[in-house]
C-alpha cells in the first residue's frame, strides 16, 4: 500500500483535492470491489456509502454489466459517431426516449459536458429561430452543474466558482427552494411556491434575453443534499412555457432511481425541454452522459446549412462499450423491478437510521428515495475530513459535504449492511472530537 500511495502522490493529480493534504490523510488504496464494498490493498473492506461519487447503482463488479461489456469487446470497442452508427448507441437512444418522453439523444462523456451541450443547444436553438438575443441563463442559488467553463457559469458554489470568475459568463441565480430555508411554520410546498414567485418576477422582465432555466430537480447535491418540494418544478415548467424559456433538468445526480422514481421530474408530473443524464447511467462503469430534447428543438437544427447544425463533438461520443454498460443497467432496472424494490428498501433504511436522526447533534434529517442526509449542528472547520477518517476506521466510505453527512449507497446494499452503516454514523456522532 505504501508504494502505491507514494506513487499516486508523485504522479496523480486528484480531483477536488488539495494535494498537500494527502501527506496527512492519504487516499484509500483500492485493489478491488465486490457488491457495495470497496476492498483495499491490505484486504480491508469499506461499505461504499456514497456509491463512488453517486455513480454506482448495482455494486462493483456486477456480473451482468461485466458480461455485457465483455460481449461488446468482441464486437467493436469504438467507432466515431460522426459518419457512422452502431447498435448499442441506437438501442440506448431508443430506450432513453421511451423513459423520458424526449428524443434524439446527444452523447457526452460526463455530467459537466452534458450541461455544456444543453446550454449550447438551447442558445443555438434561439439563434436558429431568429432570436439570437435569447442567450442568457438562469439557475438556482447554491446550484451545481459541473466545473467546465459553461457549466461553472450556471453553478453557484463559491469554492468552485470564485477563482475562475474572470473566465465565466454572467448568469442569474434565483432563490433556492431548499426546504431548510423556510420560515418557521411555513410548509415546504408554500416555501417552494414563494421561491417560484422570484423566478416569475425575473422572467417577467428578462424573458426576451433568456434562453433557459437550468435546475437540479428535487435535490441540490453539492449544496448539501438540499431537498425541496416538487411544486417548485411544476410551477417552473408553467412559467418557462408561459415566457418561452427552455427548462433544462439536470438529472445527472438524481436520475436513474435516486429519488424514488426513474427521474426526479416525474414526481412533479412535468417534462422538461432538455434532460441531462450521466453518473448512474452506466452503473459506475464507464464515462457517459446524454442530453435528450424535444422534437421542436431538434427540428430547429435540421436543414441544409452546416452552420445550422449542432456542431459539438468529442472523440468518444456514443462509445459502444459505455452504451452496452448503460443498456445492461436499464435491463437490470426492468427485469428486477428496481424502482419498486427500492421503495421498500427506502422505508426500511429510513427506520434503520432513526436513532442517528434523533441524535442531539443532528438537525434537518431528510430523506428522498435512496438519499439520506442530515446537518451536524456543531460541525467546525475540518469536520468533513475528521468524519471521513473516523468512518473509514469503522469500515465505511463516507465523505460529508461541509457539515452535511449524507449516504447514497448502491441499490444492492442490504438491511444488515445498512445497519452497519447506521452504527458507524452513531459512533462518529458520539465522538466530540469529530
Amino acid at each position: 500500500m505504501d508504494d502505491l500511495l507514494s506513487r499516486t502522490r508523485a504522479a496523480v493529480w486528484h480531483p477536488c483535492t488539495q494535494m498537500k493534504a494527502l501527506e496527512a490523510t492519504p487516499p484509500l488504496a483500492i485493489a478491488r470491489g465486490e457488491g457495495p464494498w470497496l476492498i483495499d490493498t491490505e484486504g480491508r473492506r469499506y461499505l461504499d456509502a456514497i456509491s463512488s461519487w453517486w455513480v454506482n447503482l448495482f455494486g462493483h463488479c456486477n456480473p451482468r454489466i461485466n458480461a455485457a461489456i465483455t460481449d461488446q469487446l468482441g464486437r467493436i470497442e469504438h467507432v466515431m459517431l460522426a459518419g457512422a452508427t452502431h447498435e448499442p448507441v441506437v438501442a440506448l437512444s431508443e430506450r432513453l426516449a421511451k423513459l423520458t418522453g424526449l428524443g434524439h439523444a446527444f452523447y457526452g462523456s460526463d455530467g459537466a459536458s452534458a450541461t455544456e451541450i444543453a446550454l449550447k443547444m438551447s442558445a443555438h436553438f434561439w439563434r436558429n429561430a431568429g432570436q439570437p438575443e435569447k442567450n442568457g441563463f438562469i439557475s438556482l442559488k447554491n446550484g451545481y452543474h459541473g466545473e467546465t467553463v459553461g457549466a461553472l457559469s450556471v453553478t453557484d458554489i463559491p469554492l468552485f466558482k470564485c477563482t475562475y470568475a474572470p473566465l465565466l459568463r454572467h448568469t442569474v441565480q434565483v432563490p433556492t427552494p431548499d426546504a431548510r430555508l423556510a420560515e418557521p411554520g411555513e410548509s415546504a410546498e408554500a416555501f417552494a411556491l414563494r421561491c417560484a414567485d422570484a423566478l416569475e418576477a425575473h422572467l417577467a422582465g428578462h424573458a426576451a434575453t433568456t434562453a433557459a432555466f437550468i435546475v437540479e430537480p428535487l435535490v441540490q447535491g453539492a449544496a448539501g443534499m438540499a431537498m425541496y418540494h416538487p411544486a417548485y418544478l411544476k410551477r417552473a415548467r408553467e412559467l418557462c412555457t408561459q415566457y418561452r424559456v427552455h427548462l433544462i433538468a439536470d438529472e445527472i445526480a438524481v436520475g436513474f432511481g435516486r429519488t424514488g422514481t426513474m427521474f426526479a421530474c416525474e414526481q412533479a408530473g412535468i417534462r422538461p425541454d432538455f434532460i441531462c443524464v450521466s453518473k448512474g447511467i452506466t452503473g459506475g462503469y464507464l464515462p457517459l452522459s446524454a442530453v435528450l430534447t424535444t422534437d421542436e428543438v431538434y427540428a430547429a437544427f435540421y436543414g441544409d446549412a452546416t452552420a445550422r447544425g449542432f456542431l459539438h463533438s468529442h472523440s468518444y461520443t456514443g462509445n459502444p462499450l459505455a452504451c452496452r454498460a448503460a443498456l445492461a443497467v436499464l435491463d437490470i432496472f426492468e427485469h428486477d423491478n428496481v424502482i419498486a424494490a427500492n421503495r421498500v428498501k427506502s422505508a426500511e433504511f429510513t427506520g434503520v437510521l432513526a436513532e442517528a436522526a434523533a441524535h442531539p447533534r443532528v438537525r434537518h434529517f431528510r430523506h428522498l428515495g435512496m438519499i439520506w442526509a442530515f446537518d451536524v449542528t456543531d460541525a467546525g472547520p475540518g469536520f468533513s475530513s475528521r468524519f471521513h477518517q473516523a468512518a473509514l476506521a469503522q469500515g465505511a466510505f463516507i465523505r460529508p459535504i461541509g457539515g452535511t453527512v449524507y449516504v447514497m449507497p448502491p441499490y444492492v446494499t442490504n438491511a444488515d449492511e445498512m445497519r452497519s452503516l447506521a452504527d458507524t454514523i452513531r459512533v462518529c456522532l458520539a465522538d466530540p472530537r469529530i
